[in-house]
């Protein structure tokens, strides 16, 4: 049901040539040795011979230099291991300071258990590092976690990022037909469509070709011969006013059920004799998902691999 996604398999140095300087926040879950994780997976300790501290904070430097580019001017990154070793912690952010020094160390606020970073540790023995923050499995439950907050000098002012038309030129009919009965102003230069698959990219982004994708915006649906087929993902992100043709049933109706079981029903009593079609299926006025309306009849389009299995 989120509309504004898009889920990347892909290279931090790739994304980096399409969203330079792009987001407001980045989340570094570095790669990294996992001396914190040797009490509760005792394959770690074998891995650490093989590849130790060194290996990983190069990794770590390469990532953390990349998401500096990527950030907006007074963008936040918030960088965590799951290791105790001072390299690969105040040492990686010393390394993007010393390569970056727009970027300074943030606060975090305190939790029971948090212990101070070491500037100890670091050449410049700057007290700044005890804002980071280090979890040890002997002062809280849990493993072994590292934690530092920073910000990339202060925010300046947007600039627009621009998207040509769509690259069809004209829109398909069979989606120009369903999206009637959609109230949503469409801006058709965010589509997208791969093989038969539709989507609608979110806003704001730029051209995007050439990355590997698992998830590219909001799915739409499947562009067929003759006819469009919403998705599962389309419905979810809609809103009971934002489409014209609805079955709401109450959440105590037996027939939502039968629905999740992916079985056809009658609703006859909640629509018109009139309607056809698509319709948004609706539990007290949220989405669960479509169904196809003929006579009365509700033809189930529920998502198969979601379907309740008795």
């Amino acid at each position: 049901g989120i509309g504004n996604v898009l889920v990347l398999s892909e290279e931090p140095g790739k994304i980096e040539e399409y969203f330079t300087e792009y987001f407001d926040k980045i989340l570094i879950d570095a790669p990294c040795s996992g001396e914190g994780m040797f009490r509760k997976d005792k394959k770690m300790v074998k891995a650490w011979e093989e590849h130790g501290p060194e290996f990983f904070a190069k990794i770590q430097r390469s990532i953390v230099t990349q998401a500096a580019r990527m950030l907006k001017p007074g963008g936040m990154m918030l960088y965590s291991t799951c290791t105790f070793d001072p390299e690969e912690n105040e040492g990686t952010i010393e390394y993007l300071m010393n390569q970056y020094p727009e970027f300074v160390i943030k606060d975090i606020r305190p939790y029971e258990g948090f212990a101070c970073g070491k500037p100890e540790v670091t050449d410049s023995k700057d007290e700044a590092f005890t804002k980071t923050v280090r979890i040890w499995p002997h002062k809280m439950h849990g493993e072994g976690h590292y934690v530092a907050l920073l910000q990339k000098g202060e925010k300046i002012e947007e600039r627009p990022v621009a998207r040509g038309k769509n690259r069809f030129g004209k829109v398909p009919e069979e989606i120009l037909e369903f999206f009637k009965d959609v109230d949503w102003d469409m801006d058709w230069s965010r589509l997208e469509i791969y093989s038969e698959k539709v989507y609608y990219m979110p806003e704001g982004i730029p051209n995007v070709k050439g990355i590997r994708f698992l998830r590219t915006g909001l799915y739409l649906g499947d562009l067929k011969k003759n006819r469009f087929e919403p998705s599962q993902s389309l419905a979810m992100c809609l809103k009971a006013s934002e489409y014209k043709n609805t079955v709401n049933l109450k959440v105590d109706d037996e027939r939502i059920i039968k629905y999740l079981k992916g079985e056809t029903i009658d609703v006859d009593d909640v629509v018109s004799p009139k309607d056809k079609g698509w319709q948004l299926v609706l539990v007290d006025g949220y989405p669960l998902g479509w169904g196809k309306l003929a006579n009365g009849t509700l033809k189930n389009k529920y998502l198969p691999g979601w379907r309740w299995q008795s």
